[in-house]
């Protein structure tokens, strides 16, 4: 192998290819950028044996060849030199990778080719177009509510065809829930009646990898492909194969006719929130909330820092005279919503509550309560 390179062509490829290589644990071979030179590009090739990352970049091609090499030294190298033409070279046995530039001269050994597995092809046939500042604005209004690694299914989105000709984006943690509604018609017909289910793990690399450029995306039965529309970068990634809760159930409740509804202004609720949460503490980790028709006081109280009240007006009806909610979640919800006021919707002093704003179109969370057990509150004497 034998290329020439400009740096500014080709870092940020790099950087993006060593973000999915694993650190420090697994096979050499998964730590490795593999450099594919054919015709006039440089093509980077990058895996933790489920994502799977694919780059080209122009570049001068005076030999072809493929190798790997330490992915993480490589791109650290190649960031803190100079912007300007950088040359690799290979030895005749392909076990030095030489890089120069000008003066300076590298060397860093490289892996044995025979190492190299295959990278799946992104699939061209009924490929749709979708615009990848909105994917990346959907995983962060449902992300935060999906659960952790090893949850099975709930440690997924999921996105499923809904009624209405809409697409449902969503994702749960057992306290938690978030969805979003949208259109889009060409991916609709894409997504399987079950939907398919995207791993949080996998969403995070995602959203690192989106621009706010258009993108590509196909499907098979295993991975999702994403491609940047001028197809010079691809990702794909492993669905799950889990089956998702069926979410409608709890979201009917939000709709019954006994539900109270509390209207809210979310930046004073927030303002009195972080000030509360300065007042929990590791047994004692909620607000509670008395709701009158026209006011809300919010209290907290430990007894080793103190106590809290702070009173809002609101518009409430409704039965539910009492209910608690763990602050500093209902403090990340509220961060994820764009309206000046909110909406409420309370099935019960331990039931789904439903949050909606009037300016976050078809977007919901629940956030489910805590159980009030003691009604004991702490006197200034106490603390």
């Amino acid at each position: 192998m034998l290329i020439q390179i400009q740096k500014e062509d080709v870092i940020e490829g790099l950087q993006k290819a060593a973000s999915i290589i694993p650190q420090k644990t697994g096979a050499a071979y998964l730590r490795s950028i593999w450099l594919r030179a054919e015709g006039n590009k440089l093509e980077l090739l990058s895996t933790d044996s489920n994502i799977e990352f694919r780059g080209s970049y122009t570049a001068t091609v005076k030999q072809e060849g493929l190798l790997g090499v330490q992915g993480r030294a490589f791109v650290e190298l190649i960031r803190r030199l100079p912007a300007g033409e950088i040359t690799l070279r290979a030895d005749e046995a392909a076990s030095v990778l030489h890089i120069e530039q000008g003066r300076r001269q590298y060397k860093l050994p490289t892996n044995d080719k025979t190492w190299f597995q295959s990278f799946s092809d992104f699939p061209e046939s009924g490929a749709v177009m979708w615009s990848g500042d909105f994917l990346q604005e959907l995983i962060d209004r449902v992300n935060f509510c999906i659960g952790e690694e090893g949850l099975e299914a709930i440690a997924c989105m999921i996105l499923k065809p809904a009624a209405n000709e809409k697409i449902e984006a969503a994702g749960m943690n057992g306290h938690q829930f978030a969805m979003i509604r949208f259109s889009n018609d060409e991916l609709r017909g894409l997504l399987p009646p079950n939907g398919i289910l995207i791993q949080k793990k996998y969403l995070n690399e995602m959203k690192k990898w989106l621009g706010i450029d258009e993108i590509d995306v196909n499907l098979d039965e295993k991975r999702l492909y994403l491609r940047t529309t001028d197809k010079k970068e691809s990702l794909s990634l492993p669905l799950s194969a889990y089956q998702y809760p069926d979410y409608h159930t709890f979201l009917a409740r939000l709709d019954a006719p006994e539900v109270a509804s509390l209207e809210i202004s979310r930046g004073e609720a927030q303002e009195a929130l972080q000030r509360i949460l300065i007042f929990n503490t590791e047994s004692n980790r909620c607000t509670y909330f008395q709701l009158t028709p026209t006011e809300v006081i919010l209290t907290a109280a430990g007894q080793d820092v103190g106590s809290a009240t702070e009173t809002l007006d609101v518009a409430y009806h409704g039965a539910v005279e009492r209910i608690a909610f763990p602050t500093h979640n209902l403090l990340s919800l509220l961060d994820h919503f764009n309206s000046a006021k909110l909406t409420l919707s309370l099935t019960g002093s331990e039931g789904p509550c439903g949050v909606r704003g009037e300016d976050d179109a078809e977007y919901l969370v629940i956030i489910m309560p805590m159980k009030i057990l003691d009604d004991t509150q702490f006197s200034e004497e106490q603390v």
